[in-house]
């Protein structure tokens, strides 16, 4: 998963346990290896508000299109919404700016892990990340970000801030804020296992990004 670009500069301010993750070590299955769960979750199909029409819509909607667009009026200025699409799920975001955009994406992939409500901005996760062009950056970008959860510290973030981007050289540095996942606290949602290019697109519009990315499950 994008050894060739991963970054050596991850730094975990925590109040337990300040460990970085290794480049060599084996990702584990985070979710199926923990103990089990008595809580159930269902990931949500929408962010923010549900008073939203757009969001109503998604709701109701049993196609595989994108379910809002920047022409409609009702959208919230950035966020997020999940698609169907076959046995893996489409992440549709967007922003004002392509930062946003790609912020949204990230926080829409912890958002189908678990429930976001129940993570705690206690502690900082900081990491880069680098590509070619603009897709492989936001494939290594959400990358580096699973591989965080997916090893000590099983770091689990409520929302991302991009700190520095460089969209000439292809280059994000970043912190998350949130907390190690816990099976007693977090409710277990699906399982992510890789980020994928399948119909992945970044489109430019007057009004800012909009993001489509599949992740597999």
């Amino acid at each position: 998963m994008g050894e060739e670009v991963r970054s050596e500069k991850r730094r975990y301010d925590g109040s337990e346990s300040d460990t970085t993750p290794s480049n060599e070590a084996k990702k584990p299955n985070i979710i199926t290896s923990a103990p089990p769960s008595t809580k159930e979750y269902t990931p949500p199909v929408e962010i923010a508000d549900n008073e939203n029409p757009a969001m109503r819509r998604a709701l109701e909607s049993d196609d595989q299109q994108p379910h809002t667009g920047p022409e409609d009026p009702d959208r919230l200025s950035r966020g997020y919404e999940y698609c169907d699409h076959t046995a893996d799920i489409q992440i549709h975001s967007w922003g004002s700016n392509l930062k946003e955009a790609l912020e949204e994406c990230c926080v829409g992939m912890f958002g189908y892990i678990t429930d976001l409500q129940t993570v705690e901005s206690k502690d900082t996760f900081s990491l880069e990340a680098e590509g070619q062009d603009l897709e492989s950056l936001l494939f290594h970008f959400l990358d580096e970000w699973l591989y965080a959860f997916c090893v000590e510290p099983f770091f689990t973030p409520n929302e991302i801030n991009i700190l520095e981007f460089d969209e000439e050289n292809f280059k994000i540095k970043c912190e998350g804020y949130g907390e190690p996942f816990d099976l007693q606290k977090h409710p277990q949602g699906t399982e992510v296992k890789a980020i994928t290019y399948s119909a992945m697109q970044i489109k430019k519009h007057d009004k800012g990004y909009d993001i489509y990315v599949i992740v597999d499950i």
